[in-house]
């Protein structure tokens, strides 16, 4: 067998850990008595992932094999889908939760991709291990096609109550703004604004990143001040000009919200908030989110509509994470953003400290773990070019910070392979909305009232 290999990888991330993972990777796959195509050398960005994918095909493999080592949109992903109709395997990987910088980000990287594949009904093949605990006869049976792990996604249909339609009736004539376009290869922030209004009855307004930069900008320093009570240890030891623009984001939200009349924001956070404005918005978010004005990173609308709708549920501030790691010893993953949870998340035994970007390293960001209890995860979800209303129940553990930003440590009611399984053979979207109690019976009612199914992790 000949497996055209893609070792994918962005500089922003650490790469001399996703150096070593490709070596541990290669060596793994050629213990399968396999011929490996390619230079087998860390593809850096799309042009140079399509020239060595143009090369590998010069030799006619038999399967391509996209070595996930570290997190990247799902462009080449996607591209060699549609120029290839041979099958496909995507390898993550795991990373330790040290506490430090997220170093590789993996598992987001195999799941937008998973999304993005099932919207164009793609199937593939797929692991998620460190490639010391991969069996290599599992391995060699996925790669020649006798283990086939991509399922359809399972929905039931949901049960009426009154509280589900009350929030349904409460989205009818809501705004969402936009500020900037959603990254490329990020599938899962796409939306159709016809499709929102019909289904949600929800309006889309258009904004730019520059409304917001001159917003900004155009505030003194006392309005910029104006960081709704934020309280977090360190402010004084992060770059202070760059604090000062990033605080200046938060009243710059808040006004062109008021005046735009917008419910819920998606703001297209990087990389022009650090390249252009410089100043993070995360840590704004994060004291928008105290004011129950949600606010949705990389220009996710369908990731406001879910703050928004979870955050009418609970009457409490919600956030939205990412899934970074999955541990099945340990039946636990981790929800991670760079650090935007609102801080009334925070465990109140962990003071809340002011941190910086961990790729980009300006301020400000908020740093803690998330408090223990009840949660509830959930997202409207478009997979598989389906509309429904994700759910998951889980308990939020106390853990120590996993990983720098905001985080939180969870163990599902289900068995994490069986709930990770259902997210990437899902096709799911890689933002979750964490709120704190149990608010799926709203939320089942809140999907009927739409005609919407339910899909249960």
């Amino acid at each position: 067998m000949r497996l055209g290999v893609l070792p994918l990888a962005r500089p922003t991330f650490d790469m001399g850990a996703a150096q070593a993972k490709l070596r541990a990777m290669i060596e793994k796959l050629g213990g399968c008595g396999v011929e490996i195509l390619g230079s087998c050398e860390l593809l850096l960005d799309d042009e140079s992932a399509a020239n060595e994918r143009n090369k590998i095909t010069a030799s006619n493999p038999d399967i391509w094999v996209v070595l996930q080592t570290s997190f990247t949109d799902a462009t080449v992903v996607t591209e060699t889908a549609q120029c290839s109709d041979l099958p496909m395997m995507i390898w993550a990987v795991r990373e330790p939760r040290s506490g430090g910088r997220l170093l590789l980000n993996s598992l987001c990287g195999l799941n937008l991709a998973a999304h993005a594949l099932g919207l164009r009904g793609r199937k593939f093949s797929w692991i998620y291990s460190d490639p010391e605990f991969v069996d290599t006869d599992h391995l060699s049976a996925l790669l020649s096609g006798v283990a086939e792990n991509t399922t359809e996604v399972s929905s039931t249909p949901a049960t009426e109550n009154v509280a589900g339609r009350k929030l349904a009736d409460s989205l009818r004539g809501v705004c969402i703004g936009q500020f900037g376009c959603h990254p490329p290869g990020f599938d899962t922030c796409t939306y159709d604004s016809e499709t929102l209004g019909r289904i949600f009855g929800i309006e889309i307004k258009l904004l730019t990143l520059d409304d917001l930069f001159d917003v900004a900008k155009k505030l003194g320093p006392a309005q910029a001040g104006d960081a709704g009570g934020i309280t977090l240890h360190g402010l004084e030891d992060v770059e202070q000009g760059a604090l000062d623009l990033s605080l200046r984001l938060a009243p710059a939200l808040r006004q062109l919200a008021h005046g735009c009349g917008l419910d819920a924001i998606a703001v297209r956070c990087w990389p022009e908030c650090f390249t252009e404005y410089g100043g993070a918005v995360c840590g704004p978010v994060s004291m928008l989110a105290e004011e129950m004005l949600p606010c949705a990173c990389e220009s996710d609308v369908y990731g406001a509509i879910s703050l928004l709708t979870a955050q009418r549920a609970v009457a409490a501030p919600v956030f939205l994470a990412d899934l970074v790691d999955a541990d099945q010893q340990d039946d636990t993953v981790v929800v991670w953003h760079c650090g935007q949870a609102p801080l009334s998340m925070c465990d109140h035994t962990y003071e809340p400290l002011a941190a910086v970007h961990s790729n980009r390293r300006l301020p400000l960001l908020c740093q803690f773990p998330l408090k223990p209890g009840r949660v509830t995860l959930s997202r409207i979800s478009k997979a598989h070019g389906v509309h429904r209303i994700v759910v998951a129940a889980a308990e939020m553990l106390r853990r120590p910070l996993a990983f720098a930003g905001t985080a939180g440590v969870l163990r599902f009611d289900r068995p994490v392979q069986v709930v990770l399984a259902d997210i990437i053979d899902g096709g799911l979207e890689h933002h979750f909305v964490i709120a704190y109690g149990d608010i799926r019976p709203q939320l089942r009612g809140f999907a009927a009232a739409l005609g919407l199914e339910v899909m249960e992790l």
